[in-house]
């Protein structure tokens, strides 16, 4: 296994990990703050992080590319988390979570489709039985009094859908050769362009001086420059190195991290049927990794 497969695969664990966070940080925000406001803040925060390290603005080589750099802007920034956060003031943190590890499902689904060198095998599919009933065992645990709304659940189902056609561009677009950081910025350009008809339709109506409340700063910096600028290049350098379809996989583990984290923030209970449904989400990531790996014979 060379460098960049391992570092491939480190990445993609970074921005899990940080990730799986984020459904308890966005909740918190919802208090405060609409979904479009989280939103447009958290990704002009890290445009400007983006900025900040790459000043020269981006040569296109093609003008077909500049529809990549849209699609990814679209699906990956504005309807993704778009979606995600309207869920999130319906549903559980967690539960959006659970929903949103299928979205590797879809990754390979599409990935087949358009990325003719990924092909699924008998080994995902395993994988993917024993994450998704894993995932099945959380989200009907009655003892932690999770709730499944019809409205959430769709939307979260509907997000998972615009990220792995992100995934999919992406990898794309890694194949363009262009630097990381710009095609991110990119991207977080278009995103944040998308995402003025929402901002006509929703508007915003939270006071400005909300901003400064000292858990409005953190969790909003930390959506901004960590979950966005810096695990949005992680993610698309192990999208470079590993594909769209492994990479996409280790989201099985975000529901795991998202548990953990609302026992600690939000006072969610971790119970028995929590942890074996995490034991097996995380059974289902590694029998996926570990035979696709392998080289056929």
């Amino acid at each position: 296994m060379n460098k960049e497969i391992i570092k491939g695969h480190i990445f993609a664990i970074i921005c899990v990990f940080i990730w799986g966070t984020t459904f308890v940080s966005t909740k918190i925000l919802l208090q405060y703050l609409t979904p479009i406001e989280i939103l447009f803040i958290r990704f002009s925060i890290g445009f400007l992080a983006l900025s900040a390290f790459s000043v020269k603005k981006l040569k296109v080589t093609k003008k077909s590319h500049e529809i990549y750099f849209m699609g990814a802007g679209l699906c990956g920034v504005t309807l993704y988390f778009l979606f995600e956060n309207i869920a999130l003031t319906y549903t559980f943190a967690s539960n959006v979570a659970i929903i949103l590890s299928v979205a590797p499902f879809f990754t390979a689904m599409v990935s087949t489709v358009f990325l003719k060198e990924e092909k699924l095998s008998k080994s995902f599919f395993v994988g993917l039985g024993f994450a998704l009933v894993g995932i099945t065992i959380i989200s009907f645990n009655g003892s932690t009094n999770l709730e499944l709304n019809p409205l959430g659940d769709i939307l979260a189902i509907i997000a998972a859908f615009t990220w792995a056609c992100y995934c999919v561009i992406t990898k794309q677009i890694s194949a363009f050769g262009y630097n990381t950081i710009k095609t991110t910025q990119k991207s977080f350009f278009y995103g944040l362009i998308f995402m003025i008809p929402a901002i006509i339709v929703m508007g915003f109506s939270s006071p400005i001086e909300i901003l400064f409340r000292p858990e409005i700063i953190y969790n909003i910096l930390f959506l901004g420059l960590g979950a966005s600028a810096a695990c949005f290049i992680l993610w698309n350098l192990s999208l470079k190195y590993i594909g769209a379809v492994k990479t996409s996989t280790y989201i099985y583990a975000s529901p795991v991290v998202t548990v953990i984290f609302s026992y600690i923030f939000l006072s969610e209970p971790i119970t028995k049927a929590t942890v074996i449904g995490s034991l097996l989400t995380i059974t289902g990531l590694v029998i996926s990794e570990y035979r696709k790996a392998k080289p056929s014979i």
